[in-house]
Formats: structure tokens, C-alpha cells, sequence
């Protein structure tokens, strides 16, 4: 019977679940290897098949209400006779009972390897292919990878090397290794039915056995059916050029406006003020008393101008009266900062929903609730609850959490990672993030998108716009609730579900996106990503002034899928040209303490001329000026004929030195298109990851760590490779 009228017979009858036989007949229909097998209804036709197919044979109870066959006994294994034959049947007929439609007779196959494979529709992502390690450990061990639908044969490939289980793939006690082009083909098989059935909401191939020599056999499958849900909506509702009109406004209302220095209506106005924004900037207060010898209108209907942007700080129950007001002044862009809606529970929803649905009616664009503002260090605006001010840049920051968004912003103002735009995504009522994602995407001053995500509400949407983006700019993002601790608070923080986090990972890994474990390595990723060119491959040279640091950082390399090659004989040639007898003559290569700026410049040339290096990493070039304030201090205070004129000259000439170091580093890499990373000799509260060089599209970076270094680079590689892949 053809897949469809199997499919549909089941549905005419109202059954949720196909059989084992007929989820086989669907499976074969896809390319996926199934065992043979024969179908009957009685006993007598039972022995007969087992005659038939040769002893030893498997006997399974057959109906579509028998979904757990080995728990209630139902399945017979290794049976050597018809006397067995018939033994087992009998057993399953009592067993079974009216939920009995016959059996299933199968050869008895045999392999020391099982695999799962299987499909299921994730309430974000829609169809998702699932691979892993099967039988009995399936559970145990929870070996298993993702791929969202739809998949090809070089993807699901990936899916296979992404399992831990890598011993298992190759030849294994004996055994042959398996056959990975019907694995491949049971994945796309997979990725094809959940895409042309939607009905069928899951699979699951459990074992996928792996014979002797290689074969692959599903040998037990089922099939379950529910109604076709409908398509995820993926379609953009916010247009582009009104999201941009946000983060551009040439004029600001604070609705809420306030003199005192506690409240939201005080700390958003002054900030913007304290900024230099230099748009038009009205207040609003019902009393309309004066504000820092500021104007106040009781009503934004009183003000004369245009206004482009409404800051709302009122409490929540007085906003919706409020739609009304900015309808008739043709506000368009509201940002509401206030809290108490989705993210408190039920009541809040409601008027959440009731707020969204005055403002569509009004065409009114909401930014929240619930959020700590945005800004645009490219027109000097920060309207944000945290005063800080990073400089103007590339990096568009999205943060599903206002507090740590702040505390982001704060860390790029320190290390001078530029921002080209950020928002505290709120409640996101209106505007999802995706709709930013889509404004970012169109903007060429957005270099990379930088994201701290809690929740997702079109996980469709989401993975095929970061897929599209990211073939031109990289997105970054942080997983807030990877955790089941987690999950439960970022779902009671946002006022949305988090998608199942496996799933998550896999869908990012899939597009492209570069993952961050934590906030600071977002930010770090942000600055390597910003500033430097990316690896062609993952060979790397460790150019450090002691043993230990290289050491590290070769194990961290290694750690993190770098490597880190011999060097040529040619290499090493040039070196002994420019170091003493002694040095490391091995990569890392060991400096000895050389000091001189000229030494490292041609080492570092060197080693980005040569072809086995797509990356360098130095240690200890800088970071020098703060150990030796440190001695030159010491020095002036137990001998005085060091004046502080003697210390201030000694950190001057290491300033020039290390400043000098970065700009030399910095045009190797415009000349040879290779990232140059630098480690700090030691740091202080001065420290800066990022510095710029005039007439370079690339910058310093230097981190304080190596481990920093290290994990930067392993991303851009493994996002090197997912573009030429």
C-alpha cells in the first residue's frame, strides 16, 4: 500500500498511530532500510512465514493500540522452531487480547551496534530530525544530536559527526563499519516526511541496527499521527524602515517626566540630556510643573512640534488611555518602559494584549513593555535606564534582559567596542526579535548582531533569518535558560516558554550562529569578530615570552579543535636569524625575553608569510607598562636618584612601545588577511581589549587571558568553516 492511502486509511479509521508494519511501508517509501518482514493473521500463517524466511525469526504482536510491544511481552526474539513459532504466538494472542491484529514475522538479525533515529515537530522550529545512539541507551546516556527541517545529505553527515559516540561509526570489534550513506539517507528521509506530512507528528526508529558487515536496518518503527498544524508563521509584521525611524528619532516625548532623581520619568530624560542627543526633547507630566527649568505639557497633545518617539514611565494602568493621545498626535514609535504586564502573570497578558490590539488599531509601533530602553552612539542617543555610553561601532545589540543588557553596554564602554544600536527587547508585545534581526541585517553599519536570548516566540523565523544573515555577517548569541533552572526563570522573567534547549543549540549550530557560554564571552566574541579578519584554517602559531603560557595555550588549542603545527624548516631558519641559539626552535615559539619591537615585528611577519599559519597568537608583547610601573615605583622609592621624572620617561617608552607593537600588529594583518591576537603580560582597570589604528579597517585586540584569546579564535574558525561549508 502506497504511503499516502496508508497514512489516509489510518486517518478515516481515527487512529493516532500507524502500525508497525504500515510505519515501515511509509518508511521504505522515503529510502530508509527496513527489515524484511511478513505480515499475517493467524498462527498456522505464522509458522508458515517463519518456514518460509529460515530460522531464527522474531515474533511481534501486531496492532495499531500495541506502541509498547517489549513491555508487555509482545515481542518474541530468537525463536528457533515452528514449535516456538507457535509457543509465542500463543502467548501473544493471550497477552495482546482484543488489541491483537496479527503478527509480525522478522529474520532474526544480530550486531553489537544500535542507533535511534526519528523526527518530531518542535512547537518553535516546526519539523526536527533527531540521531543517536539507540537501544537501550538511548535514555541513559542521551547521545543524540538535532537538525531542523529541512536537511541534505552534507548536513545530515554533520549530524553524524557530531555524535560522541565516534567509535561506533568505524570498524568496531569485528564488526564492520556502517554504512553511512543509508544513515545518511534514513535523515533525509526523515527531514523529507516531516516536511511533505505534516500529520505525521513523530517517528521514532529505535533500534536502527547495525549488522556484521555494516548494514543498516531499521528494524522496529513507529509512527504517529495528530492533526496538520499550520505552518509556523515566519512572515515579518514590522516594517523595516519603521524599526530604523526608532533608533533615529529627531525628536523625544517623556511621558512621565519627573524631577525626582529615583523615579524611571527622572532617569531616562536625564540620561538622553547627559548624552548630547541632539534632537528636540519635550516632557510630559499631568501637573505640568516645570523640570530643571524645562517646560512641562500636561498632555503630549499640547506640544507644537512633530514628535518621533513617545518614552512612556507611567504606571501600567494608565497607559492605554494614553494610545488615544499619541494617535492624534501622530505619534508612531512608543517605548514603554514600565513593567507589570506579561511578565507578572495572567492579568498582566491581558492588558498586555489589550494594549497591543489599541495600538495596531492606531498603527502604533510598541518597544516592550517592560524594557530598559535603546540606544544610537551614532546620534549620541542613550535612552537607557544604566548611564553609561559606549562609543559608535558595528556591533547591533539585542538583550532580552534589560539589566544585563546594561551591564554589556557598560563592558563595551571600558573596552571600546563600538555599538552601532541596542534595545532591551522587553516583553517584545509588538516587536519580536526577529524584526530587529531583519533591521540589522539591511543596515550596513551593523558589522555583526550580538544577541542575549531567553526566549523565542517564531523559532522558524528566527533560525532562516540568522541562517541568511549570517552568510554576510555573523550573528552571536547567549542562551539565557539552558538549564532546567534556568529555563523555568527565564520563562517567568520574559513571560514565554523557552524552546527545548537541545533543539535550540542544534538549530544555531545549523545556521551559523556563534554561541556564547557566557556574557563576557559574548562580548569577547564581539570584539574578535569586529576587529579582526577571519581564519582560513585552524593551524595557529604561539609566539610568548615563557615556556608556561605556551604550554597553555597548546593544550587550550587543542582543547577548543585549534591546532598547533610544527614549524617548517624555512621558518626556522629565518628565526635563528633573529633570535639567540636557545629559543624554543618549536611552535610555541619562545622568545627568551627578547625586548626588542623590531624582533617581534619580523617573527610575526614571518609567520604570517608562512602558508601552514592562518592565525597568530602572541602573549606577553603587551601588558608590559603596568609590571614595569610597578618596579620603576619600587625603584624611586628605596634609591632617589630615580625621580619620578626617571619613571614617568620608562612608562612612556613602554607606552610607544606597546602602542607601536599594536599598530605594526595591525597592518601584518591588513597586509596578509590573518588575525593577530594578543594575550596581556598583566592588566589593569585601564585595560582595553579593542584599540583602533587610523586608516585600518581592522584593530588591536588583546585579551587578558589566554583562554580568552583561544576561545575567540576557535569561534571565528568553526564560523570560517560553516561559510565555505
Amino acid at each position: 500500500m502506497a504511503k499516502i492511502q496508508i497514512v489516509e486509511k489510518a486517518k478515516a479509521e481515527q487512529r493516532t498511530t500507524l502500525t508497525e508494519a504500515e510505519s515501515k511501508a511509509v518508511l521504505k517509501e522515503y529510502g530508509i532500510p527496513v527489515v524484511a518482514e511478513t505480515v499475517v493473521k493467524t498462527i498456522e500463517e505464522a509458522v508458515y512465514a517463519a518456514d518460509k524466511i529460515g530460522y531464527p525469526v522474531v515474533m511481534k504482536g501486531l496492532g495499531s493500540k500495541l506502541t509498547h510491544k517489549t513491555e508487555r511481552g509482545l515481542v518474541k526474539l530468537n525463536l528457533t522452531s515452528s514449535k516456538d513459532v507457535r509457543s509465542a504466538a500463543l502467548y501473544i494472542k493471550e497477552e495482546a487480547g482484543n488489541d491483537l491484529e496479527g503478527f509480525l514475522i522478522q529474520p532474526m538479525l544480530e550486531g553489537k551496534r544500535e542507533f535511534v533515529a526519528g523526527l518530531f515537530h518542535d512547537e518553535h522550529f516546526g519539523p526536527t530530525v533527531m540521531f543517536g545512539l539507540g537501544g537501550i541507551f538511548t535514555e541513559a546516556i542521551g547521545d543524540v544530536v538535532f537538525r531542523v527541517a529541512p536537511i541534505d545529505k552534507k548536513e545530515a553527515l554533520k549530524m553524524i559527526d557530531e555524535l560522541n559516540s565516534q567509535k561506533l561509526l568505524g570498524d568496531f570489534r569485528g564488526e564492520c563499519a556502517p554504512d553511512k550513506e543509508a544513515l545518511v539517507n534514513t535523515l533525509v528521509g526523515l527531514s523529507r516526511i516531516g516536511l511533505e506530512r505534516p500529520e505525521i507528528k513523530e517517528i521514532d526508529i529505535n533500534p536502527l541496527l547495525v549488522t556484521a558487515d555494516g548494514k543498516i536496518t531499521a528494524v522496529d518503527a513507529l509512527i504517529v499521527l495528530g492533526e496538520a498544524s499550520d505552518k509556523i508563521d515566519s512572515a515579518r509584521k514590522v516594517d523595516l524602515k519603521h524599526i530604523w525611524k526608532l533608533f533615529h528619532p529627531r525628536s523625544i516625548a517623556f511621558i512621565g517626566a519627573s524631577s525626582n532623581i529615583t523615579k524611571w520619568g527622572h532617569i531616562m530624560y536625564s540620561g538622553v540630556v547627559a548624552g548630547k542627543y541632539q534632537g528636540a526633547i519635550y516632557l510630559v507630566n499631568a501637573t505640568g510643573e516645570e523640570i530643571a527649568g524645562r517646560k512641562v505639557y500636561t498632555s503630549v497633545t499640547e506640544i507644537p512640534d512633530p514628535v518621533d518617539l513617545a518614552v512612556v514611565t507611567v504606571p501600567a494602568d494608565k497607559i492605554l488611555a494614553l494610545i488615544p493621545q499619541f494617535e492624534k498626535k501622530g505619534i508612531k514609535n512608543v517605548l514603554i518602559i514600565t513593567s507589570g504586564f506579561s511578565e507578572v502573570g495572567a492579568e498582566g497578558k491581558i492588558l498586555e494584549e489589550e494594549l497591543v490590539k489599541k495600538a495596531q488599531g492606531a498603527g502604533i509601533l510598541i518597544i516592550g513593555p517592560n524594557t530598559m530602553g535603546i540606544c544610537n552612539p551614532h546620534i549620541s542617543l542613550y535612552c537607557i535606564g544604566s548611564h553609561v555610553r559606549p562609543p559608535s561601532g558595528g556591533t547591533s545589540l539585542l538583550a532580552q534582559s534589560g539589566n544585563l543588557g546594561t551591564q554589556l553596554l557598560a563592558f563595551a564602554a571600558k573596552e571600546d567596542i563600538g555599538i552601532r544600536a541596542y534595545c532591551g527587547s522587553g516583553n517584545e508585545a509588538m516587536v519580536t526579535i526577529e524584526d530587529y534581526m531583519d533591521g540589522f541585517e539591511v543596515d550596513e553599519k551593523t558589522k555583526n548582531v550580538v544577541l542575549y536570548i531567553e526566549s523565542i516566540k517564531h523559532g522558524r523565523r528566527f533560525f532562516e533569518t540568522a541562517r541568511r544573515i549570517g552568510k554576510h555577517k555573523p550573528v552571536i548569541v547567549l542562551k539565557g535558560g539552558r538549564t532546567k533552572a534556568g529555563s523555568s526563570a527565564a520563562a517567568s522573567h520574559t513571560g514565554a516558554m523557552a524552546s527545548d534547549i537541545k533543539v535550540f543549540m542544534a538549530a544555531c549550530r545549523q545556521a551559523g550562529i556563534v554561541q556564547a557560554r557566557n556574557p563576557m564571552e559574548l562580548l569577547d566574541l564581539s570584539a574578535a569578530f569586529s576587529s579582526l579578519p577571519l581564519p582560513k584554517g585552524g593551524n595557529v602559531a604561539l609566539l610568548t615570552l615563557g615556556g608556561g603560557w605556551g604550554v597553555v595555550a597548546s593544550d587550550l588549542c587543542e582543547e577548543n579543535g585549534l591546532n598547533v603545527p610544527r614549524l617548517s624548516e624555512e621558518v626556522i631558519s629565518k628565526i635563528n636569524q633573529l633570535l639567540p641559539p636557545f629559543w624554543s626552535h618549536a611552535n610555541p615559539i619562545d622568545v627568551v625575553g627578547d625586548m626588542k619591537t623590531e624582533t617581534y615585528m619580523k617573527i610575526l611577519e614571518e609567520l604570517s608569510l608562512w602558508s601552514g599559519c592562518d592565525a597568530i597568537i602572541h602573549m606577553g608583547l603587551i601588558g608590559r607598562k603596568v609590571m614595569i610601573q610597578s618596579i620603576m615605583e619600587s625603584t624611586a622609592t628605596v634609591n632617589s636618584q630615580y625621580d619620578s621624572t626617571f619613571v614617568e620617561g620608562a612608562l612612556q617608552y613602554t607606552d610607544d612601545f606597546e602602542k607601536q607593537t599594536i599598530e605594526q600588529t595591525v597592518r601584518l594583518m591588513e597586509k596578509y588577511n590573518k588575525p593577530i591576537i594578543g594575550v596581556y603580560l598583566l592588566s589593569d582597570d585601564k585595560t582595553q581589549t579593542i584599540k583602533d589604528v587610523n586608516g585600518c579597517q581592522y584593530k588591536g585586540v588583546n585579551f587578558i587571558t589566554p583562554e580568552k584569546a583561544v576561545k575567540a579564535l576557535a569561534k571565528m574558525y568553526q564560523y570560517s568553516k560553516w561559510l565555505n561549508g
